[in-house]
């Protein structure tokens, strides 16, 4: 039997754009604690960001996110001694863990001896289009989603 669940940590938004969202994609986009250096990363890219778009960079940001969201994900699940993966719907705070995974991923696969928020800046914007390698990894996933949905009614 499953314990109780826990209630999530309140995260803090941070102090230039006020945005919880931002926060957490400073706190993806870190690595071996170097928060100061992430910080300065996603700024910088919010900022060129905001410079392509013409708009308002935590609008902009917030749209790429949208964009990338999954609807539906596939579970394996084990049937009678075999294994189906059995699309489900995806709940809202994994939407958003698995959207700026994707965003973080695709801007480090593809640094080529840029800065990272370079790279960040340009998937972010590439996102905001629908395009991107972000938008494929949703795109694959809600296509594996569709070709099991015979196997819904495991679920």
């Amino acid at each position: 039997m499953r314990g109780k669940q826990i209630t999530p940590r309140k995260i803090l938004p941070d102090e230039k754009y006020n945005s919880e969202i931002v926060t957490k994609l400073i706190n993806y986009a870190m690595q071996d604690g170097k928060k100061a250096t992430a910080r300065t990363a996603v700024y910088n890219a919010l900022e060129d960001l905001s410079a392509k778009t013409k708009s308002d960079p935590v609008e902009a940001l917030e749209k790429a996110i949208d964009n990338v969201r999954p609807a539906k994900e596939i579970r394996a699940r084990r049937v009678g001694g075999a294994n189906y993966q059995i699309p489900v719907p995806v709940a809202e705070r994994r939407q958003l863990y698995l959207a700026l995974s994707w965003l973080i991923d695709a801007s480090r696969k593809h640094r080529g001896g840029k800065p990272f928020w370079q790279s960040l800046s340009g998937e972010l914007f590439a996102a905001y289009n629908n395009d991107g390698d972000a938008i494929r990894k949703k795109e694959d996933m809600q296509r594996m989603a569709e070709s099991n949905r015979a196997f819904a009614q495991f679920a």
